[in-house]
């Protein structure tokens, strides 16, 4: 049995705990459009009215493409700043 401070690794391929997974702008659009379909249909399946399972959908599928948009922009600026480059030697640093 481990001891309460240390955790298991994580399998091969996980990351490693406290660590976001990589995950894309397209793999979390997925997920969410999945729930713009799953939780309409559970609303109903537990006794919501039609009117207001597709309200739900509806507010879902905003809240979703707003994401998409913002992850999108989010994506593209880390692509530009990752091709600036990373820090430049000052005239004040030595050079090896």
């Amino acid at each position: 049995m481990a001891s309460p401070r240390t955790s298991p690794r994580p399998p091969e391929g996980w990351p490693a705990h406290g660590a976001a997974a990589p995950e894309s702008a397209d793999d979390v659009v997925r997920w969410a459009a999945f729930s713009c379909v799953l939780v309409p249909v559970v609303l109903v399946w537990y006794g919501t009215s039609l009117g207001g399972a597709a309200g739900s959908a509806l507010g879902l599928a905003a809240v979703t493409a707003v994401c998409r948009v913002l992850l999108r922009r989010s994506e593209r600026c880390a692509a530009r700043a990752g091709s600036r480059g990373g820090r430049h030697a000052g005239e004040n640093s030595p050079v090896d």
